[in-house]
């Protein structure tokens, strides 16, 4: 058995302190570009964030568009463009300053979008014309004002823009190298694009990519593993997938496990370095009121998964504190554990953990707000609280 704080050779590549991964949180603190093809650019704030949490294993950092087409909530960044790689730079040097690791999340939303924030006011695009109703996204409403809005109907992309879209994330995935990540985290999770490809039920497509074979509804997101895997190299390229997910409308297939243990198989003769799983089922509508309901894997089925898959697997779900997580690592299914909200208000969470301190809960409000630091960077570490002048 392993023990939370031990360290791990990530992809047999990546050297991680501890086991305590910081998974990918939206928390819309971008700045505008100067120009409109700049897009959210990250910022100075968003380093300080971010170093702040550098004792965490791996930092995953929040999911960047990799192109305008696929920016589904307003203050979310990018990595499409000469200021956001710089933007980047600012985070990747303040997290390796403070000796942390940290890949980038990639994501196209395909479908859960709103032209109200996409390029020229054109509508989104998706595996289908399907609509992901009930979901909503952060856009402008007719009044201008930012606030959450339907998701519209997308337009189905032909197989050429499939394609090509390998080629973007490519792209995406060579400006985060450039921006100073030490990899990157394919986003095949929570309704977004490569989940869409991926449902049987929703893929209804009868080209190379279409659902009729599980074969060509993952071949997307294979394509695009393997252009990524030779963009960064092997060991250094993590996929998430959420199993049984129904986050943005997504319709329950019943090939659910048999498409999982075919990507489990697929993704280790790829190189991959970590399968991270988000398997929490939420409801529809919006990112700020979902609440989370985790509905972990079956251990037999993980231990089919592992079986086929040589790269690590990253737990996400609800872990809040040492026990449970050491308790998930001792079942020898999963090597990494990934704490999501306690990482809003414990930037020292590493810390608080090994020593058996109490962990800060943030106000909920702040999540995503345009404060600043509110709720952001302004929490303390415990030694620099209240607890210090306890100490002394």
């Amino acid at each position: 058995m392993v023990d939370l704080f031990e360290t791990h050779l990530l992809g047999g590549t990546v050297p991680l302190k501890n086991r305590i991964v910081m998974p990918p949180m939206t928390r819309t603190r971008t700045s505008e570009g100067g120009l409109p093809t700049d897009g959210d650019v990250p910022n100075a704030l968003m380093a300080t964030y971010y170093g702040q949490r550098a004792t965490a294993g791996l930092i995953i950092a929040e999911a960047a568009d990799v192109d305008q087409s696929g920016h589904g909530y307003a203050r979310t960044p990018g990595i499409h463009s000469a200021a956001q790689m710089q933007g980047w730079r600012l985070v990747t040097d303040a997290v390796h300053r403070h000796g942390g690791t940290i890949f980038l999340q990639l994501w196209h939303v395909g479908r859960l979008a709103h032209s109200s924030i996409l390029p020229n006011g054109q509508g989104p695009v998706g595996v289908t014309a399907q609509r992901a109703e009930g979901s909503s996204v952060f856009a402008h409403g007719p009044d201008g004002r930012l606030g959450y809005m339907p998701a519209e109907a997308p337009r189905p992309l032909s197989t050429d823009e499939v394609s090509a879209m390998v080629g973007i994330f490519a792209k995406a995935a060579a400006n985060a190298r450039h921006a100073g990540f030490d990899g990157v985290e394919l986003h095949a999770a929570n309704g977004y694009l490569f989940d869409q490809f991926m449902n049987s039920v929703l893929n209804t497509r009868t080209d190379r990519y279409g659902g009729g074979s599980m074969e060509d509804r993952t071949r997307f997101l294979m394509e695009v593993v393997d252009a990524v895997v030779a963009e960064f190299g092997p060991g250094r390229v993590g996929v998430r997938l959420s199993p049984f997910g129904k986050y943005g409308s997504m319709p329950a297939d019943p090939l659910t496990e048999e498409t999982f243990l075919y990507l489990a198989e697929q993704l280790g003769q790829r190189g991959v370095a970590y399968i991270h799983l988000l398997y929490e089922l939420m409801p529809d509508g919006n990112m700020e009121t979902a609440e989370f309901k985790p509905r972990y894997l079956d251990h037999a089925l993980l231990a089919k998964a592992r079986a086929v898959f040589r790269g690590a697997f990253i737990w996400c779900g609800g872990f809040k504190d040492r026990e449970r997580a050491q308790a998930s690592l001792d079942t020898g299914l999963v090597d990494l554990i990934a704490f999501g909200r306690p990482y809003i208000a414990n930037p020292d969470l590493v810390e608080r953990l090994k020593h058996g301190w109490p962990l800060a809960e943030a106000d909920r409000s702040t999540y995503y707000t345009r404060r600043g630091e509110v709720g952001y960077t302004d929490f303390p570490a415990y030694l620099n609280g209240d607890a210090a002048r306890s100490v002394a």
